[in-house]
């Protein structure tokens, strides 16, 4: 008798469990039960570690130089118990811990871009490569004897850290216990965030402005807290609790419990909802401030910033999908009765709150692909998240963007560049007139995308899809490379250089823009990333099929007197450069609809001043230099040298740990 062949297919998903918060939760009557839960992890072929497609787990101490056995998941009775129990002692399970984390952070980006995450590349100078695909983020689960568990861009891996904790009172934490940074949820889900934005953007690394680390903060505690809302166990205990006001203190809004304990705090790491109040011995709710986005240069306070506008923007739009619930419940006076909710009521409000929140968590990551590759800012974010809603969902009937506006203005986030605070300002327009000869050059651009996305459509392989999108930048054949075709097809258009705020003809070398000989064809020099392929399908199977891709530009910068001179590209190995010598960039994002082969949008941080542009002057863009300028060495000042003696890097160069300091406790 032939087998049944439906025997022999692998299951849809791997379940493991792992803690929904982190440890210190399991050891309290109320939240004891709800804080084992099973991952449910996307099927994938692993081998002991665990490694797979996307992940490799190692675990070396180096502290006490030891290598702890690596788990085997598909051990038949691991597989039989949906892996190993919680543990805080099992170095396995820690291992186990970090795989089911990291899986879902992926899978939950790769559900909202429309794609597969694809890790930052490795630089290297050898064999003539440059940059070189990294297949897998390691992560290494006791890496450090110390409070702190950081991304390494250097390294393309998650470093996690144990220590002893030292709380301000006994209650909450046992004195002098190991606390482990790789067994809390929060923590794990905020690094992953961390490498997936390295790979979409490496410049996001560098502290051009005070948003833009704050920006990397703020944006992985988002990923981290909406994660919370797809435990179903929790969420219905946290809506009983609650009574289902998500706006009073509750764990949904709190990240890193015993973490945030351990060092001292009197409560979780970070609140997006509220603070404890020290002197009062009180938790109090988050007042919006306009004052501290204006004054606050710290990174994580300043990212807490947009992280608490975000979770407004949820809270209000749970609040009007559940107001017929609560209407209902309470006789229409809005008050509902003493005692527990009906657990009917309960699951409705779960729903509805876990609806909303994946809704929010989405927009949030579908949001990347509409901001600037350099330089971002919360007001950009504000714009591309409005921009991206617009896209695939035109009509908002619960009021989404609405929310986002309105949590961004009280706490005094405004886009530059825009006249009103309305959708239709905020939405980013393609609203050049473009004469027919610069029609024709993009079309010939055009041309070339949708033979990309010919090529990449059906291609799941991840190091295939990398190898055929550095072909199509770089490009093996004389024509087909899109670097050389926008070499060739923009020397020629002043209004393409108006449109991306790049240079791309004569006089390069003025601004100290490095020439560049890549394509036998002198010019300017600049570099093409993050082509991507973005197919999304709407709540309302709406569907978007788009390529997008960045350009960016950079060149060497002094003032001295106030007056800005050029020096060429920094070099990063000069210790005689000239102490106020720095690099500045502009880029601008490209987002092309494949539907009628067109330009859509293009979102620009300009290294050049736009507006000389048009008298036929090109000139750097000064308001931009004196921002970054007199951020670098007044505004942030204090954060930026602390950095640098942490690093022992210039302001000029890139960090090369940045979040290592940034995480440091």
């Amino acid at each position: 008798m032939s087998p049944n062949p439906s025997l022999s297919k692998p299951p849809t998903f791997r379940q493991l469990r792992a803690y929904a918060f982190d440890p210190s939760l399991s050891l309290v009557m109320d939240t004891a039960r709800i804080n084992c839960l099973t991952y449910k992890i996307p099927w994938e072929p692993i081998e002991k570690g665990p490694v797979g497609e996307y992940l490799e787990v190692i675990d070396y101490d180096p502290t006490i130089k030891r290598f702890y056995s690596p788990v085997d998941l598909d051990d038949k009775y691991l597989l039989a118990e949906s892996g190993l129990a919680p543990s805080e002692g099992n170095p396995q399970f820690h291992q186990q811990m970090v795989y089911a984390v990291s899986m879902t952070t992926i899978k939950n980006f790769e559900k909202a871009l429309g794609r597969q995450v694809i890790w930052g590349r490795r630089r290297v100078k050898e064999a003539g490569a440059y940059e070189i695909y990294v297949p897998k983020l390691r992560i290494y689960p006791h890496a450090l004897r110390e409070a702190n568990a950081y991304y390494s861009p250097l390294k393309k891996a998650l470093l996690f850290g144990y220590f002893s904790s030292s709380p301000a009172q006994g209650v909450n934490e046992m004195p002098d216990s190991l606390v482990f940074t790789c067994l809390s949820h929060d923590i794990i889900a905020h690094e992953v965030t961390h490498a997936i934005l390295d790979g979409m953007f490496p410049f996001y690394n560098e502290p051009t402005n005070p948003d833009v680390l704050a920006f990397h903060e703020a944006f992985s505690d988002i990923v981290a807290l909406f994660q919370h809302f797809t435990f179903p166990d929790v969420l219905k205990h946290q809506i009983g609790q609650t009574k289902g006001d998500l706006s009073s203190q509750n764990l949904l809004g709190q990240l890193a419990q015993q973490f945030g304990s351990a060092i001292g705090g009197y409560g979780s790491l970070r609140d997006a909802i509220g603070f404890f109040d020290k002197k009062e011995k009180v938790w109090k709710p988050h007042t919006p401030d306009p004052n501290a986005y204006r004054n606050e240069m710290e990174p994580h306070k300043r990212g807490s910033i947009l992280v608490a506008a975000i979770f407004e923007a949820f809270l209000n739009i749970y609040k009007r999908r559940i107001a017929d619930l609560l209407r209902i419940a309470s006789n229409g006076t809005g008050i509902l009765p003493q005692g527990e909710l009906h657990p009917d009521l309960v699951n409705r409000l779960s729903v509805e709150a876990a609806t909303a929140a994946q809704h929010v968590l989405s927009i949030c990551i579908r949001a990347l692909d509409y901001c600037p590759p350099v330089d971002i800012n919360f007001g950009d974010y504000l714009r591309a998240i409005i921009t991206a809603d617009i896209d695939l969902v035109p009509d908002d009937n619960r009021g989404y963007r609405i929310a986002f506006i309105d949590a961004f203005r009280r706490r005094g986030i405004f886009p530059t560049g825009i006249k009103t605070l309305s959708e239709e300002s905020l939405q980013y327009k393609y609203e050049h007139l473009l004469q027919p000869d610069t029609l024709d050059m993009l079309a010939n651009i055009t041309s070339l995308l949708s033979d990309f996305r010919t090529e990449v459509l059906f291609t799941k392989d991840r190091e295939s899809i990398f190898r055929i999108t550095q072909e199509f930048i770089g490009g093996s054949e004389k024509e087909r490379g899109l670097h050389r075709r926008i070499t060739k097809k923009f020397e020629h258009s002043a209004e393409l250089e108006k449109l991306t705020g790049l240079l791309f003809s004569d006089g390069w070398e003025r601004l100290g823009i490095r020439t560049s000989t890549s394509n036998k064809i002198p010019g300017p020099s600049f570099s093409l990333q993050n082509l991507r392929l973005i197919n999304r399908m709407s709540p309302e199977g709406n569907t978007v099929s788009q390529i997008v891709f960045s350009l960016i530009q950079r060149c060497g910068v002094v003032v001295k007197n106030g007056v800005l001179q050029n020096i060429g590209i920094v070099p990063q190995d000069d210790v005689d450069q000239p102490a106020d010598a720095f690099e500045f960039r502009g880029g601008c994002t490209m987002i092309f609809d494949l539907d009628n082969l067109r330009l859509k949008y293009c979102i620009s941080k300009p290294l050049l001043d736009t507006d000389l542009l048009d008298r036929g002057l090109k000139e750097w863009n000064a308001n931009r230099i004196e921002q970054q300028y007199k951020y670098q060495r007044e505004d942030g000042l204090m954060h930026l040298n602390e950095y640098n003696l942490y690093f022992g890097d210039g302001l000029n160069t890139r960090f090369v740990e940045p979040f290592a300091f940034l995480h440091h406790h």
